[in-house]
């Protein structure tokens, strides 16, 4: 293609020039040359108010789309999720990037830390962020927490932590890496996608042209990702959908997984407010923005009722989300467990490596042994109840396993301890399911450390929603307990379903084995009129 040398329009901030620097890169791989033209726009002008303060939308792309409209630039640079659903006439994304890493990133002034707490946090630390998303999701996870606003491009909000205006900030991990900035001098949390769930389409670049530009929009499709493409269309359909801009206190993220789709919705009223949250996976996206976006209608029937086979504590993520809709919780244990080890032998933990938990009281109970760890040990966990209960103990997780298929986070830890020496403290019937799947040349040093006993004469419940936490939990209930025809079931994970399957019991088994999970599976549950 014979093109002229394409201008580019851009912010001014360094994000925005590594944006567009990227794309002019690119742009030179197949054969067009480009320069830069910075524009300001309304965002970068008006830097003491809160963002959902400022008049209409697009404040971060309004002049640059007008410019475009103009003639003076051939291509404007976005960042996709600063960009309205509609799009001004006359303007069209000819392509897409493919999307850098959305996680949001917590940096923590390192005075301000405490481990023991989840997100490392201490109590009533100061967060600045001005997005209503990040602060709804962040006071659900921790309602002590001070959340305060937060302006600048990404150096000045990292100068702001610096000068202590903050105790903690948080930002897109995207932008973080883009800019390559030395962290070194904070403590470092990423935040996972299914524990902050992402603004629709962060981490992914638009590419903005003219919609006559034919031959350049040919061009473009070079540079397009189309499972990006894919992906980032639901999110940002369901943003439509509920008519929501910037402002609205929504994440909503898909990626594609084992060839299907995964779905994480989060929503709240306002930022104040406890958002709900839903997951799906689909084997389509067809007509699915609009099934999520159902889920989210106040005149849905919910559950009334929900029996979990665990104490639930007064002020838990889990039974904030179902009170919220007054769901009334019945938890209770159907099993007991006791130590079977009361001392720990200091050889044990001579030559160890790692230390893997697939339990809150595998934890609970090797810690009570008052266990002596060398500064360099490394610790894997199932999943994020694991992690916390760690965390309480004084320790941060090297390893967390992700989503509830245990298949799928045995194989992963086993990469990862590869020729290296792990104990596991486990309970004594344990199905091995981490242990089983490690390569020959890593050494396993095995610890049962706690029995289970299941009660007998369990009462029947009556809830609209059972949720079992253990297999064990599920042969306590089943010995003569049935389910009554309308009930459902939630498995918490892959060993407890496994029981179900044995039963022939249909069941729903959450993405994450932890109280969050839980919450998007029951919310997902439509109860018939």
């Amino acid at each position: 293609m014979n093109v002229k040398r394409l201008i580019i329009g851009t912010r001014g901030s360094d994000l925005a020039l590594w944006q567009a620097n990227f794309i002019k890169d690119k742009l030179a791989e197949i054969g067009a040359e480009a320069e830069l033209k910075i524009i300001k726009t309304q965002g970068d002008k008006i830097l003491n108010l809160r963002l959902d303060k400022l008049e209409g939308k697009g404040f971060f792309t309004k002049e640059l789309e007008e410019e475009l409209l103009g003639g003076t630039i051939d291509i404007a640079v976005h960042s996709h999720k600063d960009l309205p659903t509609t799009h001004p006439a006359g303007l069209t994304i000819a392509a897409v990037t493919e999307r850098e890493d959305p996680s949001e990133l917590l940096l923590i002034l390192k005075d301000c830390v405490d481990i023991k707490q989840k997100l490392s946090l201490k109590t009533g630390a100061m967060v600045g962020t001005s997005s209503n998303r990040r602060k709804a999701q962040m006071l659900s996870l921790r309602s002590d927490l001070n959340i305060e606003d937060l302006r600048g491009n990404v150096p000045t909000r990292i100068q702001k932590l610096r000068d202590e205006n903050y105790d903690a900030i948080l930002l897109a991990k995207a932008g973080v890496n883009r800019l390559n900035i030395d962290l070194s001098e904070f403590h470092v949390e990423v935040v996972d996608t299914t524990e902050l769930v992402p603004a629709p389409a962060q981490g992914a670049l638009a590419i903005q042209i003219r919609e006559n530009d034919k031959e350049l929009s040919d061009l473009l499709q070079q540079l397009n990702h189309q499972e990006t493409i894919e992906a980032i269309g639901v999110e940002r359909k369901v943003l439509n959908l509920f008519e929501g801009g910037c402002h609205m206190p929504l994440g909503c993220y898909c990626k594609k997984e084992d060839g299907q789709y995964e779905i994480w919705t989060s929503k709240a009223e306002t930022d104040e407010h406890f958002p709900d949250r839903f997951f799906c996976r689909v084997d389509s996206l067809e007509g699915v923005a609009e099934q999520i976006v159902a889920k989210f209608n106040p005149e849905r029937k919910l559950p009334s009722k929900v029996f979990i086979s665990r104490e639930i504590g007064e002020h838990s993520y889990f039974r904030k989300a179902l009170e919220k809709h007054k769901i009334e919780i019945e938890g209770r244990s159907l099993i007991r467990t006791f130590p079977i080890v009361n001392v720990l032998d200091p050889f044990y933990l001579k030559h160890i490596d790692w230390i893997f938990f697939s339990s809150r009281n595998s934890v609970e109970y090797f810690f009570n042994l008052k266990p002596l760890l060398s500064k360099h040990m490394k610790f894997g966990v199932a999943g994020r109840g694991s992690e916390d209960s760690l965390r309480k103990a004084g320790h941060l997780a090297d390893y967390v396993g992700e989503g509830g298929d245990i298949d799928e986070v045995a194989e992963a830890f086993a990469e990862l301890v590869a020729g290296k020496t792990v104990l596991f403290p486990r309970a004594q019937d344990s199905l091995l399911s981490i242990q089983k799947a490690l390569k020959e040349d890593t050494k396993v040093v095995d610890l049962p450390i706690y029995e289970t006993v299941i009660e007998e004469d369990v009462d029947q419940t009556y809830a609209d929603v059972l949720i079992f936490t253990s297999p064990s939990n599920v042969d306590a209930y089943f010995v003569e307990n049935l389910l009554e025809p309308e009930q459902q079931v939630i498995a918490i994970g892959n060993s407890t379903g496994k029981k179900f399957d044995e039963m022939g019991v249909k069941y729903i088994q959450p993405y994450s084995p932890d109280e969050i999970g839980l919450a998007e599976a029951v919310f997902g549950i439509d109860i018939k009129q």
